[in-house]
């Protein structure tokens, strides 16, 4: 079945709100078997809403439609989806009653126009609102679906996790859409298509589709089946082709990041750590922190921005900053091993460098210097070279220190 969605509302056009009904939506209809083709935007306008419903109706088996099904004058959706159907607007019973209910609890004066929001297609399938005024609608026509939605999402996503989902289900083909999400650092988009150029020319069922962000590349699987362990072997078949490839690359899966990997990993060993920041100012400890439980394991941090205090809080030698300056790989390495002293935990991690917008002791804004402590290990630093404003250099730094800790406890047999 090919979906498309109808979002209704001047509002989302002149850019007032966002249509954020549009991805709930189609993610609720993919993992149901559905194919969303298409997503279209129209002001309350009856003739430009009913143009799009034409152009709907040529390529598409359900059309979803969201807003406009309040009391007042702008709100045409039913009026003019009932009008393309050849069908009159009736009063639901159960719907006005609940209207009238929500007035006298209320203590407010219910005027004419309210009533409007119980008005139906004639012959829909009433979709009850549980969390609002306006009832949802099915309603078919020579093989065409057609769902009225209300707007708001507190409204919306309710109905349709409780009410549309399982009517579709009954009238659907009985597939689903399952998807993986594989997520990836440390290689470029362009990189990564490159070296899965053939799979990607030859995908079908599941299909790969490769999306960079954040400093970051994702692939999201999806196949298409209707028995869900067939489902899953096929998701597994076409990961195992990827990971033979760019697995030295792969972190993570679906919703996860690499700040949670690195918690992960460090609370399932029982492992602890401790940060010092000069270029990220403290970001470092501000996301780690941001996790739940993330005491147990993150003991704490220091933020050293002037040469004094990495001298005074982390022991770096006077040397190492008179003759490397403290945006070198000497610097990032005394101060890793001093917090990670000072605080008597298992890893210690910092960050020195220039986020810029102007030079640093003779180094461009960019240069970034990492320092990893894991145990007893030697300490380690690691050297980036990275592009963008302030802001993304130390986001960016914080990515590479949660990806390099990642590696390090991997290759002293911490984690798997």
């Amino acid at each position: 079945m090919n979906g498309e969605l109808i979002a209704v509302g001047s509002e989302l056009l002149l850019g007032q709100i966002v249509n954020t009904n549009g991805r709930y939506l189609s993610q609720a209809l993919a993992e149901s078997g559905i194919n969303v083709y298409y997503h279209t935007v129209v002001g309350d306008n009856a003739t430009r809403l009913h143009d799009v419903l034409s152009h709907a109706v040529e390529r598409s088996d359900l059309i979803v439609l969201t807003g406009g099904l309040g009391p007042t004058k702008d709100d045409v959706t039913k009026e003019v989806v009932a009008a393309f159907l050849g069908r009159n607007l009736v009063y639901d019973q159960v719907a006005m009653e609940q209207i009238e209910a929500f007035f006298v609890r209320r203590q407010l004066v219910m005027t004419e126009n309210n009533r409007k929001q119980a008005l139906v297609i004639e012959g829909a399938t009433v979709l009850e609102n549980d969390h609002g005024l306006a009832p949802g609608m099915f309603v078919e026509k020579e093989g065409k679906k057609f769902v009225l939605l209300p707007g708001p999402p507190k409204e919306m996503e309710p109905m349709v996790k409780e009410k549309l989902l399982p009517l579709l289900r009954e009238k659907g083909t009985g597939e689903q859409i399952t998807s993986r999400v594989l997520r990836f650092f440390g290689i470029g988009e362009s990189a990564l298509e490159a070296e899965l150029e053939d799979l990607l020319e030859q995908q079908t069922n599941p299909t790969i589709a490769p999306l960079a962000g954040d400093g970051e590349v994702t692939l999201r699987l999806t196949v298409k089946h209707r028995d869900p362990a067939v489902a899953k072997a096929l998701l597994d078949r076409t990961e195992n082709k990827i990971t033979e490839r760019v697995g030295t690359y792969l972190y993570g899966y679906d919703d996860t990041s690499l700040m949670k990997e690195l918690f992960a990993a460090l609370q399932q060993k029982k492992l602890t750590i401790a940060s010092a920041e000069s270029l990220t100012g403290g970001l470092f400890g501000a996301r780690f922190t941001s996790i739940a439980e993330a005491s147990s394991c993150f003991y704490g941090g220091v933020t050293t921005y002037t040469n004094e205090a990495k001298q005074s809080w982390l022991n770096v030698s006077k040397t190492v900053l008179e003759t490397d300056g403290a945006v070198s790989e000497a610097c990032a390495k005394e101060m890793a091993l001093g917090i990670q002293q000072r605080c008597q935990t298992d890893v210690g991690i910092s960050f020195t460098g220039v986020a810029g917008p102007a030079a640093l002791e003779g180094k461009e804004p960019g240069t970034v210097y990492l320092g990893i402590v894991v145990g007893k290990q030697e300490p380690i630093a690691h050297r980036l070279q990275l592009a963008g404003g302030r802001e993304l250099i130390r986001e960016r730094s914080i990515q590479y220190g949660c990806y390099y800790i990642l590696k390090e406890l991997k290759r002293w047999n911490y984690v798997e």
